[in-house]
């Protein structure tokens, strides 16, 4: 009687710890990517910073927040870059948004013309009206979402790595697996962020240099910088480089430069548009030994899961479900035979 109601009051305490755990996931799920974020990070250093302050005894607090402004200073300064690069052309961009509603309905009119099928018509013009209207407002709101995922993450690094050791002590015990199967968990984990956050920047320059050679054979000014801002924004997922080269064609177009226009927007979408996938499939074949579909399925789950942080994420999760299924194999299946 005592065992049973032992496990009653097991029961009702760890669906109280689930329910609690779900609130907290709730609410805070819109900080999940700085926290995958923070979680990729400490991967990358962890090494580093034990070696730094294990073996030549630096401070942990101090050595953290090297490690922070080292990031910082990673990230800032490409994006400053850019923002100081792009700001005057979208100043423009917005002053000027009749010119590109006739680029919208000269290149809705070469598409007819070469496919037969009408792009745009009256209503879907209305449309984009609309949508420049609201595309500040909407720009802004996603500004401070990755301002507040970014402090986010830097907190949670530091303190990762100010407590890394009791970190993974914890979490090594909570995981219900013999040793070899953690060990076989981590070097995974370890294995498939590295490649990816390898691999990621290496597609984003790989992107911004086919783009910077599309612009520069079809008569574009300051290819290079254009290029540099498509590479840049090959990091954000789907529609990362469309937001540079379709304004492009669209402004060409209302320039009355439709042959080069035409030529740039099928370049765009054949060769800038591809070489992303392509590169991913090849290169983290080739850096991290990563199957091609689970690099496809992965990103495809990921990027709905966990936003910009799924190109890691979700390559990862599909990689956990295959070894997980063989540790069960090798833990619980032979054990009935």
């Amino acid at each position: 009687m005592t065992q049973f109601n032992n496990q009653i009051r097991q029961i009702v305490l760890l669906i109280i710890i689930a329910f609690l755990g779900f609130l907290i996931f709730k609410e805070l799920y819109l900080f999940l990517p700085g926290l995958l974020g923070a979680l990729t990070t400490y991967i990358l250093t962890r090494n580093i910073f034990f070696s730094l302050v294990e073996k030549r005894k630096w401070k942990k607090g101090l050595t953290a927040g090297l490690f922070i402004f080292i990031f910082l200073a990673l990230i800032a300064g490409p994006v400053y870059y850019a923002v100081i690069l792009i700001s005057p052309r979208v100043s423009t961009f917005f002053a000027h948004t009749d010119q590109l509603l006739v680029g919208i309905e000269a290149m809705s009119a070469q598409i007819k013309k070469i496919t037969g099928q009408e792009l745009f018509n009256a209503d879907n013009i209305t449309a984009v009206k609309s949508a420049l209207t609201n595309f500040i407002p909407t720009f802004l709101n996603s500004s401070a979402n990755i301002l507040s995922n970014l402090l986010v993450m830097f907190f949670v690094f530091y303190y990762m790595l100010s407590n890394g050791r009791n970190m993974e002590d914890t979490v090594r015990k909570f995981i219900p697996l013999n040793e070899d199967s953690i060990a076989a968990l981590a070097q995974e984990t370890n294995h498939m962020v590295k490649a990816n956050a390898i691999g990621i920047p290496l597609i984003s320059i790989i992107q911004g240099l086919a783009a910077w050679f599309g612009y520069a054979i079809f008569g574009i000014g300051d290819a290079l910088m254009w290029g540099f801002l498509t590479g840049l924004f090959a990091f954000f997922p789907i529609l990362g480089t469309m937001m540079i080269w379709v304004p492009m064609v669209l402004y060409m177009y209302s320039q009355g430069l439709t042959a080069d226009a035409t030529k740039l927007l099928i370049y765009s979408l054949i060769v800038t548009g591809n070489v992303d996938y392509l590169a991913r499939v090849t290169l983290m074949k080739k850096i991290g030994n990563v199957h091609p579909l689970i690099t496809v399925f992965g990103v495809i789950v990921g990027l709905q899961l966990f936003g910009f942080m799924g190109f890691i994420f979700g390559p990862l999760i599909f990689s956990y479900t295959i070894i997980l299924i063989k540790i069960y194999a090798n833990e619980f299946v032979k054990s009935y035979n």
